[in-house]
Parts: C-alpha cells; structure tokens; sequence
C-alpha cells in the first residue's frame, strides 16, 4: 500500500511538471552544432500527388552554438544560430522547361542584400526548452526574421509529456508533447493559435470554406540534446458547396544533426540583456512570433487599367454567361485594393447600363474606401436614381461581412430625405438584415444595432399607414430577434391580410424553440376562424406555422378535422399538404401519421376532396457535398384564379441549411374578371396581384403588378406576358479571406469568392377571350466559385487556383384554363441542359519576371430535366395542351 501511495505521489509530480514546462534540451559548453537544415512548401488540389506540385525549397547548413547559460539555472540558456550555404530549388521533381530555378543561385533568386542579411546569425532566449525571446536586427525584412523565426522555433521542445501553451513563429498555441524512448512527437492544435493577423469569412456555411489543419513535429533526441527534428503542417481548404474545388498547403521542416566540433566561448554578462549587448547592441528582442508581411503587387495594373479589361463582361448581354461572375470576383479583388477617388473615377466612366453592376462589385467589396465612395456618388434625394440605389441596398443586405458602419450608414440615409418611396422602403427592410447578420456574429448590443432595433421594433406598433406598416414588418422578418415574436403573434390576427401573411411567414422563420404556446394557440385561431373570418391564403399560412413547429397531436387532429369543412380548394390544399409531408417524411409525419389512426379524422369523405391546389416537395440534387430540395405551393380561388403561388429552393450541407430562394405570386379580386362569386370572407377585397422574394436568407422588398380595378383593367388589355424584373444583378455568395502562418516562418494567403449573376422574374398572363391564366417565374444564374493559396516571398511567389463555374436556369410555369369547373391547372419546373466546368491552375514566378504556369481544366454537361411534381398534374397537363392543340 506504501509503495502505491510513493508511485501516485511521483506520478502526481510528474505530471505537474509537464504542465509548468519540463527542462528542455541542453548545449555542452564551447561546442559547436552543425546542422543541415531543409524547409519547403508546396500547393496543390487537396487530391493530388506532391509530383507536380507548385511550391520551393531552401536548404542550408546551421551552425548552432552556446552564447550564455545563467549561473543559477542550466536550462537558461542563450543560443546563436547562423544560417550559410543557402540554396534554393523546386520542391518537386519537374522537367528542366518547367523548373524557373534551374541554373539558378540563392544570391541570384533573394538578391546579395537578403542573402546577406538571413545569413546574419541571430539569438534565442530558451528557459526550460521554451522560446522567451528571440534577437535579431529591427531593419532586416519581415520575410526574412519570420524564416529565422521557424528556424529558431524548431529548437523549442520539452522533454515530458503535457500539454502547455507555447508561443512560436505560429503565434500562441496550444501544443501536446507525448514523450517516449528518446522520441518526442509535438502536435501542435492550430485551432487555438492567437496571431496578429486577421481575416474574414462568409456567415453561410452552405456557401462557406472548411479548413482542416494539422501540425507534428517529431524530435529524435540523444543524450538530452536534439539529433533530428522533422516538422509536417497541413492545411486543407475546400468550399462546402463544391469539395472538389479544394486547395492544401503543405509545409516540411527537417534539421539533422551532422557533427560537432569545437566552439566560441560564452559570452560576458550577468543576465540575457547584457550578454546580447556584449555581442552586438544593434540585435534587439522582437518577439518569436511571426510579424506582418506587406506585399506589394508590382507591375499590376490600376483599378481604372482593369476596369476597361473587364468592362464587356459586366454589360447586361453578358450576365447570363459565366464570364460576368468571373469578372466580378476579379473586379472586386482590385477595388479592395483601391482609394476612394480611384472608386470614383471608375463610377463616373462607367456606361449606363454597365454602372448597375459596378455598383454590386464597389458595394460587395465592403471597405472603408468602397462604402464612402458610394455615399458620395449616389444621391438618395432624387428619384431618377431608384436602379442604382436599390442595386446598392441590395448589395448591403447581402454583404458577406458586414459591420456596424454599413449598418449606421442605412441608418442616416434613413433619417435623411429620400425621393423615392420605395427605396426608403428598402432601406428599412436591409436595415433588418444586417441586425440579424450582426446578431449572428456577437454584435447585437453594439450601439447603432441597439438603435436600429429600436426603431424597427416601435415602429411595427406605431406606424399608421399600413404600407409603413408593412415595411417594418419585414424589416422584422429579415431581422429574426426574438423580440418581434409578440409583434408576429399580435399581427397574425390583423384585419388586414398581407399583414396576416407577412407576420405568419416570419414566424415560419424562427427556430421551433422559440414558438411558444400562446403563440400556437393564436396561430390556430387564424387558421380555425375561432374570432373572425380569414383569407384562405392567410389560413394557409397559419397552417404552415402549426405544421412546421413541432405539432402535438391534438393541433395536427384538429387540422385533419377541419379537412371538408373548407373552402373546395382550401380542402385540397390542405390534403395535399399532408400527404407531401408524410411522403417527403418532414418533421411532422410521425404526429400526423398517428393522428390519421383514428378513423373521424382520417377517413374517406375527408380525404377524396378534388380540386386542383396543391403542395409538393421533392429533390433538386443530392450529393456528398450539398443537398437541395424544392417545394411547390398553390392555391387557387374557387373561381379558378390563381389566389396564392410559393416557391421555395433550399440547400443544407454538413448540418447548415440556407434558404436559397422563395418566390410567392399573390393575386386577389380577380373574380369580377369573369363574373365568377368571391370565397368566403374575400368579398370586398380590392384587385392586386404582386410578387415577393426572398433571396439567399434576405427578404426583398414585394414588387406590384396592379393594384385596383382600374389598374388591373388597363393591364388586361396592355399585358405582353412579358415578365417583371424582381431582382437582377451579382452577388457575392462566398468570401473568405485569411492568412495561414506556416511553421517555417513562410505565409500562405487564403482568398476564396464565389460569385453569383442573377436574373429572377416573374409575371401574369390573363386572357379573357380564352379564359387562361397564366403565370411564370422565370430564374436565371451563372455562378464562379474560384479559390487561391498563395506564398509569395517578395522575391519568390507559388500558388494554386481551384474554381469551377456553371450556367442554369430555372422556369416555373402555371397555366390555368378556368372556361368549366373543375378548371385546368398545369403546373411545369423545368432547367434546361447546364455545363459544369472545373478549373486548376498552378503557378511560380520569380521578381526577375521568370514564371511558369499549368493548367488542367474538367467539362461535363447536365442534362435538363422536367421535375416531377404529383401525378395529377400529369394528367392535367395533358389534358391543357391537348384542348390547347
């Protein structure tokens, strides 16, 4: 028993150590280490052999040796190292044609100036094997102090095993040491490495980046001292979307122990700064960690000198082919690096119909000088500017990154005078988008988020007119604060139906936790009518709620009940509904399906209601990388007319969903068109038929075909079946900025835009003669997703370049023939034939201007398709092109 209580007692011990730091390798006295030193780096696809790669290698003798040891402590030690015999060459085996550093020398890549100055010898500080400081000389260059710094933190090692936090040329991390029989494995956890620099990502993790990292360093130790140390760093960055389109960097350290021999004597000094300042006073403690390394892009052309390259492409011709989004995300790299008067210049040259789009590229970019450049060329006082301000609003709702500043400006432009009413409508409605984006990043009690929230929140319930109404309304839908759920509740019982609906489908929004029982309990008063009469498309959307927020058994029971006691096409709906989320097995089909058990709820009176609304869901694709599903919603008045149309797309990758796309056509009052008897509780409603869309999590401000009898009047006989435009232009999905600090003290740089060109419309087409209706929502897209990693040592550059781009488009049209009951309904979803293409490049270039480029490139076209919806609508379609024929 004494024996195990000593044994915990030294384990205990043992382990204390480890965490406080063990004593680390130690240097004879007067000897010197002479090493072989190697590092290199090479780029690729995440899949490909380290044959081909892009990427160099520096190979070097180090002489180390003892400079100090303090007399109280023999693991305080001050250690010179001295870099010589540098040379540089490829880090693959390549041909002679494709080797840029054949027959040439290190002086001849790094110049005499920076080889002279990496071969300065330079000191670290070590106390128990940790770096505590590091010397060398304040004006040599960043990139050559942070190579001497991953020298020098290859020497860093404890000799126990523990986990500690470390500081080296990677910045303060967390590293695990696992020490056996003359082996130490070093795991370096990059995750919690703190580095000066920083960079930025998308908020989607649908259209995001993942980076998979690791970092081991293996030391083979001899009697206490280092024999070898062989380092290995990975890092992996692929975009969610697409995991082809991936990029890895991958970094190799080896130092080898040759010889020693005979060394120098230590020098004077009774602490570290006097032995420093006995050796040279101009060698100065800067920090282990890697510094800042400014890149300057030599012989590149000025933001005007790209615009006038790339200005073709951005022409409204081009925005359907991919040449647009691949321009726009090269566009928008350069105005990132611009000033505001260069921002300007460019603004004011453009041509008009070009201007639309360079004002996505300036807005997308989201700098300082980008965002003050475009506050100084529009001027939200006059109306004639409606295209570009709302192309800028647009811009701000979907910005990548947004921050308190693009926030605060909306806010002013808010409080200023605005000529156009539906920009200021706009304005408020993006002001809630970018609350909800803060929000997610941790910025909700940031002032002018406080402020915004405020005015939003008050504003729902003081407003009077019921546009204004509206627009706060949805400036809380795209927000998502839980604050404005009482609000939601309060105004799903409103008089007024789109306010009805607005309120509803914001609640459909909010994660099921938050749906409270009082709100269920009001939302089922809608839908079952308990306090007044409803629209049918209000109703639905109760029902939506109640299906979509975790139902009971009882609430599901209730719904299945009222199925016969509606309205004929309301029967249908929601019969339809049902059966789409048992077929799709949607969250709710295990409650319902146990509700239908009971023969009064689920029987065949109930369920063998005809019409033609419908509801359907179904896949779009399924991949190992991205699933998309689509949803089709229609319901028709019980004259025939068109009364409410919802299409939704949605993506989800690795847990994330992303509401990618609604659009809902609503029409009411149409009934007088063809003397047919309004539904129950529509008698008095006024003719409007209009479209919403809601785009990438952003809700966009509702677009009006006609409002009044009139109106309507006069588009009946003018109407071309030409579609209006909902929303067109470019947007950046993806946008991820960082810098990878290597162990080896080199930098890789991490740029990945996916860029997006959109055209969605939609319209109404009513023919009184042949009493058809129809309506089409009309989607077009071309996106470029492109990813670089670069090291660009000033004097040396290797990188890689994944992307891939494609071409699509989407119709949906509904064609109803209402000359008999029961009607004709056909609904059609179709995409035509798209090309996929994936693209890599590989490239290396010197500062003399040598360079060598590969490329590899992969094509394959999609066939289009028609997709499925229910059978019935087979059979009905049939049947309209047939009497059509």
């Amino acid at each position: 028993m004494l024996t195990q209580v000593v044994f915990l007692l030294c384990a205990a011990s043992s382990v204390s150590a480890s965490v406080k730091g063990a004593a680390g390798p130690r240097l004879n006295n007067n000897q010197l280490y002479k090493f072989s030193y190697t590092t290199d780096v090479l780029l690729d696809r995440t899949r490909g052999s380290k044959v081909g790669a892009a990427g160099y290698k520096i190979s070097s003798d180090v002489d180390v040796n003892l400079v100090w040891r303090a007399p109280s402590s023999k693991d305080d030690q001050l250690i010179q190292l001295a870099i010589s015999n540098v040379r540089i060459g490829p880090a693959s085996r390549r041909s002679e044609k494709k080797n840029i550093l054949h027959g040439s020398t290190a002086e001849g890549v790094l110049g005499k100036t920076n080889l002279a100055t990496l071969t300065k010898p330079f000191l670290l500080y070590l106390r128990n094997g940790k770096a505590k400081a590091f010397y060398s000389y304040r004006t040599e260059p960043s990139t050559i102090k942070n190579l001497k710094r991953g020298l020098a933190s290859l020497l860093q090692v404890q000799l126990n095993t523990g986990k500690v936090i470390e500081n080296d040329v990677s910045g303060r991390c967390t590293v695990e040491y696992v020490a056996v029989k003359g082996q130490v494995r070093r795991t370096k956890i990059l995750d919690t490495c703190q580095t000066a620099e920083t960079g930025f990502t998308t908020h989607s993790q649908v259209f995001g980046v993942s980076r998979k990292s690791s970092s081991v360093t293996t030391f083979t130790l001899e009697d206490g001292f280092i024999r070898s140390a062989v380092a290995e760093e990975t890092h992996s960055l692929a975009v969610n979307v697409r995991r082809s389109a991936a990029a890895k960097v991958l970094s190799r350290q080896t130092l080898t122990l040759v010889g020693t021999e005979a060394g120098p004597l230590e020098a004077a000094g009774k602490d570290v700064a006097g032995a420093v300042k006995s050796i040279d006073v101009k060698l100065a403690a800067v920090g282990i960690i890697a510094e800042k390394v400014k890149s300057e892009c030599k012989g590149c052309p000025s933001l005007f000198e790209h615009w006038q390259t790339q200005q073709k492409q951005l022409e409204p011709a081009s925005l359907s082919k991919a040449t647009a989004p691949r321009s726009f995300l090269a566009f928008i790299q350069s105005i990132r690096k611009a000033s505001k008067d260069e921002i300007l210049t460019v603004l004011k040259s453009a041509s008009k119909t070009s201007l639309p789009q360079v004002v996505d590229a300036v807005t997308s970019c989201q700098t300082v000088a980008s965002l003050d450049a475009m506050l100084e060329f529009l001027n939200f006082t006059d109306a004639k500017g409606f295209v570009l301000q709302e192309r800028f609003l647009y811009a701000c709702g979907f910005a990548s990154h947004p921050n308190e500043r693009m926030l605060e400006v909306l806010l002013d432009i808010s409080k200023g005078k605005i000529g156009s009413s539906d920009i200021k409508e706009s304005v408020v409605i993006i002001m809630g988008a970018l609350v909800h984006r803060l929000c997610e990043k941790g910025g909700c009690n940031l002032p002018t988020v406080v402020q915004v929230k405020k005015i939003i929140l008050d504003g729902a319930g003081s407003a009077q007119a019921e546009s204004e109404i509206q627009m706060y309304l949805l400036a809380l839908k795209n927000s998502l604060l839980p604050e404005a759920i009482p609000i939601f509740t309060k105004y799903a019982e409103s008089e007024v139906g789109a306010h009805c609906t607005t309120a509803l489908t914001a609640l459909q929004r909010y994660d099921v936790t938050l749906i409270t029982e009082e709100v269920k309990r009001t939302v089922g008063r809608v839908y079952h009518q308990n306090l007044r009469i409803y629209e049918k498309n209000v109703r639905a959307a109760a029902a939506d709620v109640i299906l979509s927020s975790n139902p009971s058994y009882m609430e599901v029971k209730n719904l299945l009940l009222s199925i016969g006691n509606l309205p004929h096409e309301m029967n249908k709906y929601m019969l339809s509904k049902i059966q789409d989320i048992i077929r799709f097995h949607m969250p709710a089909s295990k409650v319902i399906q146990e509700a239908m058990k009971d023969m009064v709820s689920h029987n065949y009176d109930r369920f063998a209601k005809v019409g033609s609304s419908s509801a359907f869901s179904g896949f779009m694709a399924q991949s190992a990388d991205v699933t998309s599903t689509y949803s089709l919603d229609i319901l028709y008045s019980g004259s025939g007319i068109l009364r409410r149309s919802n299409m939704n797309i949605y993506g989800a990758t690795k847990g994330a969903m992303l509401h990618g796309l609604q659009v809902a056509i609503e029409a009411q009052g149409l009934e007088t068109l063809i003397a047919a008897t309004p539904d129950e509780g529509e008698e008095d409603l006024e003719s409007f038929a209009g479209m919403s869309a809601l785009l990438f999590d952003v809700q966009l401000r509702p677009v009006t075909f006609f409002k009044g009898y009139s109106d309507l009047m006069s588009k009946v006989f003018s109407m071309s079946g030409e579609p209006m435009n909902v929303v067109k232009g470019l947007i950046l999905l993806t946008d991820h900025s960082e810098v990878i600090q290597l162990q080896s003290g080199l930098k890789a740089s991490a740029e990945f835009q996916g860029g997006l060109a959109i055209d969605i419309s939609g319209g109404m087409e009513i023919s009184l003669w042949y009493r058809e209706s129809k309506t089409s929502v009309n989607n077009r897209g071309a996106l470029v997703v492109t990813g670089n990693v670069t090291v660009d040592m000033d004097f040396m550059r290797a990188g890689v370049e994944v992307s891939f781009e494609t071409e699509a488009s989407l119709d949906f049209i509904t064609t109803v023939q209402f000359s008999e009951y029961p009607f004709l309904v056909c609904m059609q979803m179709d995409k035509t034939t798209f090309p996929v293409s994936e693209y890599l490049t590989k490239y290396e270039s010197l500062s003399s201007g040598k360079s060598v480029v590969s490329r590899n490139s992969k094509k394959q076209l999609v066939p289009g398709s028609e997709f499925p919806l229910h059978q019935e609508n087979s059979n009905m379609c049939k049947k309209v092109f047939d009497s059509s024929w």
